[in-house]
Formats: structure tokens, C-alpha cells, sequence
């Protein structure tokens, strides 16, 4: 709205008007509004949905000081959803195809959460939303997100060949762009000297004729797969306070500044990566994404005043694959968003082994004292649960699990940046 009035302004050359070309300043005006619109309109959220008595069902899971949580106000993910879209509204340029599918995957995501907490609070028990039909609902976001990339002519990409010349003076490195913007299944791929990957090379066999065409299928599905799994990852990791806000901010921080730099054609030669015509945009949003995460720790963080819920947990995790696929950067994710799928990754192991070693014996066992991750690090060890790993024996606070990831998460971030150079 915003940017549709100054962009008519500039027009007519009225002083100020062209404030909205730079994707800097728009950048930070979307970061201070979503902040302010958090901080601001989250307490107004917070005391209705304690007037409304929707409140947190907490299973007595022996873990210290989590009975106190229940009955702490749930599906805060609204304030982060509102605080996000009324920015991206005001001041991002709605007729960027990036913006549009960031903003329909908000809400699509939003709602899918909203449902799921909603019928936790209809029900009074953990079981919400079939996980069928979640699952449903990150494919069709999968899908919608894929199909668009294959469909859409504004997105493009620039392939990057590197050049290398040798004259009077030594060996000279150049990074040179094609004239011509593209369609193409290309991503970038960590710790390779030319790290553009393309998907259809997996296809290669099947004939030129097929080719391209199953790369773009392929290309599908993984979009489909990362949207699942991170969102997912990011729904797991969200049982402590502050826990998923805080890592998904430093992972926001990570991806504003991919975007910027492969939205930017001389960053992007400079890092070698692929230049990405319009993806700036996505600056705007991911300021947003940022601004309206930390306004939401300002209540999230420990002692909480109030849990996202799925509302929350779902849509952060599946903003940031989709992110991450419109840049090209979903290869990165296993590296920068480590923390979510490691947090997967003990759920399923835990419950295989559970059931393979039941299977055996007769008597399931354990890997860790308890999952999600971050549990495992709360439970006393050597305390009667038979689990291969009892270390940590003493249990250590909510408050220092949760800032020792967010550490952690900051050293994955800078590690993303470094796979960038190191090939």
C-alpha cells in the first residue's frame, strides 16, 4: 500500500518519493513495524487469549518446573503471523512473485496451525490436527510453492561461470554472467568448487528429450520434502521457552542476508554464487520475519508469558524452507537449520530403536533419556530410564539449554557463510 503510494509520488517528484526504491530502507522500516506491532499488539493478543482461557495442556512428563507452564496462554504464533504480514502489506511491493507466494505460505501455514491448536483447546488433550492432514498440508504448500517456480516467468536465475586468465601479471579469477536470464533447477551446493548443482543432471539419463522436465519434477519433491521436514523440525523444536524463537531469528538473519547478497549482481559475483533477479525483495520480508520474532521473545523468553503453539511453530518452520528454496539456498538448510532436523532425527531414532529392540526382547529401550532433543538434557540421569545414553547424570536448567542453542545456532550460521568460500 505503502510502497504503491510512493512509487506514484516519485512519480510526480514530490521530495522523498523514491524513500521506497532502496530495499534497505525498507528493510529496516519492516523490521521496526513488525517489532513495534509484536511488542505492542502481543499483549493486547496475550491478555485476550488469557480472558478466552486458552491455555497450555502440559503431560506430567518429570521434568522440573514443567507443570508451572500449564495453563500459560497458547496459539501466540498469531502475534508472530499478524506482526509479519502487516508490514510485508504496507511497505512490500505486492506484485513481486517472491513476496506473494512468502505471504501465501504465511497464511497457508498459519491456518494449518491455527487448527491444530484450535482443536487441542476444543478436545482439552495434545492430539490436535491427525498428523495425516498436516502432512496433507505441507505437500499442498510444497506443491503450490514447485509448481509456480516451474510456471512463473519472473523467476529467473543468472548461471555464474568462473574464468580464469593467465597474463604478464599472474593468474587471473573472474566471475562472469550469462547475458540472458533463465529458467533452471539450480542450487547451491556447500564445499564445491563450482557450487551450482542442478537437479536435471540427475535426469541425464532418461534422454534430452525428458530431461529437463524430470528435473523440474524432482526439484518438486524436494521442495515438498524441505518445506515438511523444517516445518516440522521447527515444531519439535518448540518445547522450551524461547527455544524455536530465537534459534528461527538467527536462521532469519542467515537467510535476509543470502537474499540480499544473490538479489545483488556484484555480491553475487563477488561470493561466485548464482545472481537471483528480484529475490531483493525478499529482504523486506525476512526483516519482517525477524522483527516480529524478537518483539515475540520479549514474552516468549524464559519464564514464558506465552507458547506459539503450532500456530507458531508450523508456519516459522515452513517460512524459512520456503526461503530458502526461492534463493536457491534449501542445500544449505541441513547445515544452517542443524538444530531442527537434529531434533527430527532423535524423535525417529528413538522410536525405531524403541520399537526394534521391543521387538527383539520383549522390553523397548531408549538412545536418549527423552525426546525432542532438548528434553534429554532436563531429564536426570540414571534416574530408571533404561537409555543408552545417560550423560548428562545432572539436569541442566530450561534457561541455559535454550541460550547454549541459540549459541550453537549462531556457529551454524557462520559455518552456512563459510561453505560459501570454502570449495
Amino acid at each position: 500500500m505503502l510502497y504503491s503510494l510512493f512509487d506514484y509520488l516519485s512519480d510526480i517528484d514530490i521530495p522523498g518519493g523514491r524513500l521506497m526504491d532502496y530495499i534497505t530502507f525498507r528493510s529496516g522500516a519492516a523490521f521496526i513495524l513488525a517489532l513495534l506491532i509484536s511488542t505492542i499488539i502481543g499483549r493486547r493478543i496475550i491478555d485476550r487469549l488469557q480472558l478466552m482461557q486458552v491455555g497450555e495442556i502440559v503431560r506430567n512428563l518429570g521434568i522440573e518446573g514443567q507443570m508451572s507452564k500449564k495453563g500459560t496462554p497458547t496459539m501466540g504464533g498469531i502475534i508472530i503471523i499478524i506482526s509479519i504480514l502487516i508490514p510485508c502489506l504496507l511497505i512490500g511491493n505486492l506484485t513481486n512473485i517472491y513476496m506473494i507466494l512468502m505471504l501465501v505460505s504465511t497464511v497457508w501455514l498459519g491456518t494449518l496451525g491455527f487448527l491444530d491448536d484450535y482443536l487441542k483447546m476444543k478436545k482439552h488433550d495434545k492430539d490436535g490436527l491427525k498428523g495425516k492432514f498436516k502432512i496433507v498440508g505441507q505437500v499442498g504448500l510444497g506443491l503450490i510453492v514447485g509448481i509456480t517456480m516451474y510456471a512463473s516467468p519472473d523467476i529467473v536465475m543468472r548461471e555464474n561461470h568462473e574464468v580464469v586468465t593467465v597474463d604478464g601479471d599472474g593468474t587471473v579469477t573472474e566471475i562472469i554472467y550469462e547475458s540472458n536470464d533463465i529458467k533452471a533447477t539450480q542450487t547451491t551446493i556447500p564445499f564445491v568448487k563450482d557450487n551450482n548443482f542442478d537437479y536435471s543432471w540427475l535426469t541425464e539419463w532418461m534422454g534430452d528429450d525428458v530431461a529437463t522436465t524430470a528435473g523440474w519434477i524432482l526439484f518438486i519433491l524436494v521442495t515438498i520434502f524441505v518445506v515438511t521436514a523444517t516445518s516440522n523440525g521447527a515444531n519439535l523444536t518448540d518445547g522450551l521457552d524461547g527455544l524455536a524463537t530465537g534459534t528461527s531469528a538467527i536462521i532469519g538473519v542467515a537467510l535476509a542476508i543470502m537474499a540480499y547478497l544473490g538479489g545483488n549482481i556484484i555480491y553475487s559475483s563477488y561470493l561466485n554464487i548464482m545472481y537471483i533477479p528480484g529475490s531483493a525483495e525478499l529482504v523486506v520480508y525476512m526483516s519482517a520475519f525477524i522483527g516480529a520474532l524478537i518483539g515475540f521473545l520479549w514474552y516468549n523468553a524464559y519464564p514464558a508469558q506465552v507458547f506459539m503453539g503450532d500456530t507458531g511453530s508450523l508456519t516459522i518452520g515452513g517460512i524459512i524452507a520456503v526461503f530458502a528454496i526461492l534463493i536457491h539456498k534449501e542445500l544449505l538448510l541441513p547445515i544452517l537449520c542443524a538444530i531442527f532436523f537434529i531434533e527430527d532425527l532423535s524423535v525417529i531414532l528413538q522410536v525405531a530403536y524403541f520399537k526394534w529392540t521391543k521387538k527383539r526382547t520383549g522390553t523397548g529401550r531408549r538412545i536418549f533419556k527423552m525426546t525432542p532433543l532438548h528434553h534429554h538434557f532436563q531429564k536426570q540421569g540414571n534416574a530408571g530410564i533404561d537409555a543408552l545414553l545417560q550423560k548428562p547424570i545432572a539436569a541442566i536448567p530450561e534457561s541455559k539449554i535454550v541460550t547454549r542453542f541459540w549459541i550453537i545456532g549462531i556457529i551454524l550460521a557462520a559455518l552456512t557463510f563459510v561453505t560459501l568460500k570454502i570449495r
